[in-house]
Formats: structure tokens, C-alpha cells, sequence
């Protein structure tokens, strides 16, 4: 799975962890109803915003219980049931979500990464890329979504880079991520029967799409370097402390979007869009003091731009030499690692594991090792944290 906002299971709580896995389950039953068991592997974390955007926004009185179903003992759950959603929301997800992994395919190719530099695997993965794009767009006017915005944008986006260069803005690289993101938040207000949601989620969505395209390429910056893979940060000259700026003022934009937007029960999107996307930005940025690694394995955190960076050659991980990059697999290579952490319940169940393309470490979505989370009770009782944007003003524990 991949995403920039991968919540800890300690933070979110017992009623909001059910939620945030009935969502996750639900969008990975979708893409399988429809398109079968292969398809499950394109589920991810952003996507699932969509469903939680619609579920949060639409007006029923069985509560949430009104779009859940009961489904049945899965290998990814370790054989347990389990209520997931359904309806609109996993589909429109489920959409989109095949749309965002056809469009990484074909940047894979693109790069040339691994195996698909060779010519007949690059053809083999662009067929598999075209399939997600075509099924996407079945599934996304199957709940009245044209998926034209997110396959133009795809489309303009190879031509945008081909064209940026030393002091081109970085938002300009940006600006196809951020319309396509626009319109698939701003199309959960229609699923939602809430029309005058639509422009703030817009909104919402462009800088989500901003935030996610920066965070993306911070974190591939070093790999990128290494396998001369193209960086938008790298061919724009864009100094990260301009890029912190930038995602910084994201975070906070979404945060006063989502002001103007009326949910049902807008919790979970609070705590998704307004919690944990900070901390996105400080995973990223290798600013952050709550993460699986104790503080103490690698001295305090540390901005990216400052002399003492965890990718700066002077930094003090291994004694002044290049930090330790993950190993990156191949597409075709990941496909099979991702299907044996399924098949094994690890992306569930396991306390970590590595991803199947990055190599980058993950957390099992049902379990959490992250020791900074346990004891913190900053939010613990406190309603103003969940029931909404502008109850938190005035509380400490957190910014919002």
C-alpha cells in the first residue's frame, strides 16, 4: 500500500481505527468485486480518503452502521470478519485508486525502474497500466464520476516535467496532481447529496494533491539521485526549505477548508486531514518525534535543511558517510513481494514490514509498535478533537 497519510492505530482509537479499517476493507472488497483479486493490490491509503469524505458527509439516521456490511474471514485480516463500508464512497475510491496506480506504472516505465528498462516487461506493465486506467474509468461512471480530469492530468503531467528546468515554480509541476485531487474530494459532496460542500472540498483536495506530489518527492529525492531518476525538486532547483514552506502552508490550508465544509460526523476526517497530515509532512521531512524508531536510536529529530540533515553527507548516522537508503524492488519484483505480505497477513497483522516497492519500512494497519503513542493522552476524553475543526481553538493539545 502506498499514501501519505497512514495513521497510527494508538492515535485513532478503538471507534475510529474500526472506522478508518471498515473504510480500508471496504475499498479493497471493491476493487475485487469488480475487477478482481489482482486489483486489490492498487489499494491505498489516499484513495480511502475519498470514502471517508463521503461516509463523513452523508446525513442518515442508522449512523454509520447505515453503510456497513458484515464480511466475511479474510487472509489480510488473519481470518477474522469484519464490518466494512459500502455504497458510493469504496467505489469512487476504488476508481480513482486504480487511476493513481496505472498513472505510477507508467512513471515506472518511464524511469526505466529495474526490470521495466527492458523492453518487453516495459510493454507487458504499460498494458497492465492501460487495463487499471480503462477499469478505473468503468468504475468511476459507474457512480456518475468522469475520470477524464484524472487521465488528463496524468497525461499533461509527463509534458509538465518534460518542460520544467532550473527555476521553474514548483507549483507549476504540482498543478496536475492538485485538479485531479480537486475534483475527486469535490465529487464526494455530490455522492453525499451535499452540493454547497463542494467548492471547500475542491479546495481541500488541490492542496491535498500539492501536499502529496511534495511529500512524494522529498522522500524519493535521495533514490531518485542514486539511479539518476528524474526529481521534480532536484530538475527545479527548489531548496526544501522552500518545499517545507510550501507543505506547511498545505497542512494549514486544508485545515481552514475543512472548516467550511458540513459533515455528519466529520471525526475520522478530522483526525485524518488535520491530525495526522502534519505529521506526514515531519515523517517525510525526518522532523518527526513520534515515530516506530525510539528518538534515541538516532539522536533528536532533524530538519532535512539544515547542516545535520538525515540525507546530508555530514549527518552523524554512520560516522560522516551516505545514511542507508531502503532497496528499492523492480515493479514486477514488488507485484510478488506484495502478494506474498498478503497471502502471509503481514500488511494486516505484522508489527513491521517492508514495503513491497520502496523497502521502506511499514507498520502492520492493525498493529503498532509506536511506543511514543502509548501513555499519550493529550487527546484522551478531549471531544474538541473529534467533533470538529474550530472546537480545538484554545486547546493545547493540539495546533488546529
Amino acid at each position: 500500500m502506498f499514501g501519505i497519510v497512514r495513521p497510527c492505530r494508538h492515535r485513532l482509537g478503538e471507534a475510529l481505527g474500526a472506522q478508518w479499517m471498515a473504510h480500508l476493507c471496504g475499498l479493497c472488497l471493491a476493487l475485487r468485486g469488480d475487477h478482481g483479486q489482482f486489483a486489490r493490490i492498487v489499494t491505498n491509503y489516499d484513495g480511502l480518503l475519498l470514502s471517508v469524505l463521503t461516509e463523513a458527509q452523508a446525513e442518515r439516521p442508522g449512523g454509520a452502521d447505515g453503510l456497513r456490511r458484515t464480511a466475511g474471514p479474510c487472509p489480510l485480516r488473519g481470518m477474522r470478519t469484519a464490518s466494512v463500508a459500502l455504497g458510493e464512497g469504496p467505489r469512487l475510491a476504488a476508481a480513482v485508486s486504480l487511476v493513481l496506480a496505472s498513472a505510477k506504472v507508467r512513471d515506472h516505465v518511464a524511469d526505466g525502474d529495474g526490470l521495466l528498462a527492458r523492453r518487453p516487461v516495459a510493454l507487458a506493465a504499460r498494458r497492465v497500466a492501460g487495463r487499471w486506467s480503462r477499469a478505473g474509468a468503468r468504475t468511476g461512471a459507474g457512480v456518475g464520476f468522469d475520470t477524464t480530469v484524472l487521465l488528463d492530468a496524468v497525461d499533461r503531467q509527463s509534458g509538465v516535467e518534460a518542460l520544467a528546468g532550473p527555476g521553474t515554480p514548483i507549483l507549476a509541476v504540482t498543478e496536475p496532481t492538485e485538479t485531479a485531487t480537486a475534483a475527486a474530494f469535490a465529487y464526494t459532496a455530490v455522492l453525499a447529496g451535499r452540493p454547497g460542500n463542494a467548492a471547500p472540498l475542491a479546495e481541500a483536495g488541490r492542496l491535498f494533491g500539492r501536499l502529496a506530489h511534495l511529500l512524494d518527492a522529498v522522500e524519493d529525492r535521495a533514490s531518485d539521485a542514486a539511479t539518476g531518476a528524474w526529481n521534480p525538486l532536484t530538475a527545479t532547483r527548489t531548496p526544501l526549505g522552500e518545499v517545507r514552506r510550501l507543505a506547511d502552508d498545505a497542512v494549514r490550508g486544508i485545515r481552514l477548508a475543512l472548516r467550511e465544509a458540513e459533515f455528519g460526523d466529520g471525526r475520522l476526517v478530522h483526525r485524518l486531514l488535520v491530525h495526522e497530515l502534519p505529521r506526514s509532512v515531519d515523517r517525510a521531512f525526518g522532523t518527526d518525534s513520534c515515530g516506530h524508531t525510539p528518538e534515541g536510536a538516532f539522536g533528536p529529530p532533524q530538519s532535512p535543511y539544515t547542516p545535520q540533515a538525515p540525507y546530508d553527507p555530514n549527518a552523524p548516522y554512520t560516522g560522516g558517510g551516505e545514511p542507508p537508503r531502503p532497496r528499492g524492488r523492480g515493479f514486477w519484483a514488488g507485484c510478488a513481494v506484495a502478494v506474498g505480505l498478503c497471502c502471509t497477513c503481514k500488511v494486516c497483522c505484522a508489527n513491521e514490514f517492508e514495503g513491497p516497492w520502496s523497502g521502506k519500512k511499514r507498520s502492520g494497519c492493525c498493529n503498532c509498535d509506536c511506543s511514543c503513542c502509548e501513555g499519550c493522552d493529550c487527546c484522551d476524553g478531549c471531544e474538541c478533537c473529534c467533533d470538529g475543526c474550530d472546537c480545538c481553538d484554545g486547546c493545547s493539545c493540539c495546533d488546529c
